[in-house]
């Protein structure tokens, strides 16, 4: 790794000028990111469950939930949408905030068993590379469990999107991963113990799950409940990807998700997951900078 001396906030300041020397700890701090998720990577080589359970998992939903919703009457979910359609987006997005709410963990161990000591300690050009390299790691799973739900439930009837709407698909999944991973990485620097991180990932975890419209319609469910739904995140995840499963002509104008009290566009909910990107970001900041500072 580089041996430069680590100047806190030199990268990631708004007043940062692109100088020789901003440009070399730039690409140091690309170099020290890239070796850190290369180590992620060899961990997961040599424990591959991890992607199994993550790629099995979801596909035993799928066809769980396709055989028990099999007879449901025709239309049940709209005349255009077969349950196999319903119920991809929701396990896309299912699949990608639980693997992004499980990032803090390799932090956490990391921190037990004195490994991020020794990286606070090492001549980094930015310990932010730490942080960077979970988020391109849970990123990098992200996309093969997405990509794989993708065709597996194209092969149990619900088709595929335009290659326009695969992009606008893993755009969705970006925004709800980044968001979830920096919340999951502010915890695992917070929490005193992976203990107290998996008890928060196990309360957390399926609450969000039933609170949302990944496995039925926003209508079927009860007033109140119609209310916290449109109030949680994966909602506005899950919402614009079903549009996209069902509609090849679409457009950032497209009314994707009608909530008690507005109908929202494909812009809007684009805009609403960018923001709870941005606040989680600003939200962890604080104690990115006192731990990592």
């Amino acid at each position: 790794m580089s041996q430069s001396v680590f100047k806190p906030n030199t990268i990631f300041s708004p007043d940062a000028r692109v100088t020789p020397e901003s440009s070399s700890e730039l690409a140091n701090f690309f170099q020290e990111t890239a070796a850190l998720t290369k180590r992620l990577v060899i961990q997961l080589q040599r424990r591959p469950s991890t992607l199994i359970a993550g790629i099995v998992q979801p596909f035993m939903w799928l066809v769980l939930f396709g055989a028990l919703f099999y007879k449901a009457p025709q239309g049940l979910f709209g005349d255009e949408m077969n349950y196999a359609q319903f119920l991809a987006p929701g396990i896309i997005v299912f699949t990608a905030f639980s693997g992004a709410l499980n990032a803090g963990l390799p932090v956490m161990f990391d921190r037990e068993f004195g490994f991020l000591n020794r990286l606070l300690v090492a001549p980094l050009s930015t310990r932010y590379s730490i942080v960077a390299a979970s988020t391109v790691y849970i990123m990098g799973l992200t996309l093969i469990q997405t990509a794989v739900i993708i065709g597996a439930s194209a092969l149990l009837g619900a088709g595929l999107p335009s290659l326009i709407g695969l992009a606008a698909i893993a755009l969705v999944v970006f925004l709800i991963v980044l968001s979830v991973t920096a919340l999951s990485l502010g915890l695992a620097f917070a929490l005193p113990g992976h203990i107290e991180l998996i008890a928060v990932i196990f309360v957390t975890n399926l609450p969000l799950l039933f609170a949302s419209t990944a496995l039925a319609p926003l209508d079927f469910m009860a007033d109140w409940l119609q209310v916290v739904a449109s109030l949680n995140p994966l909602t506005y995840a899950i919402e614009p990807i079903r549009y996209l499963y069902t509609h090849s002509a679409w457009s950032l104008q497209s009314i994707v998700i009608t909530t008690p009290w507005a109908g929202l566009n494909f812009a809007t909910v684009l805009g609403i997951l960018l923001g709870f990107s941005a606040i989680a970001l600003t939200l962890i900041q604080p104690l990115l900078k006192r731990r990592l500072g």
